[in-house]
């Protein structure tokens, strides 16, 4: 993880983004967003990185595209 990345919630991806939650977790099972990663027992997010990554080219971004 980057120095200066921070883990954002389910919230602020969506207002970033500009997608329906359904449509976020469909793109994720697709392989077309970023994956969300555990930060405890019940809670999760993603990395901002890996987010602006997709905001940057989200007609390009594939899952494997992870560095």
């Amino acid at each position: 993880m980057h120095s200066n990345d921070r883990i954002i919630r389910l919230k602020t991806v969506l207002a970033r983004t500009g997608l329906s939650r359904s449509t976020l977790y469909r793109k994720i099972a697709d392989g077309t967003f970023p994956a969300q990663i555990r930060i405890s027992i019940h809670g999760a997010g993603w990395r901002q990185s890996a987010v602006d990554r997709w905001i940057a080219d989200p007609v390009g971004y594939r899952a494997e595209d992870i560095r």
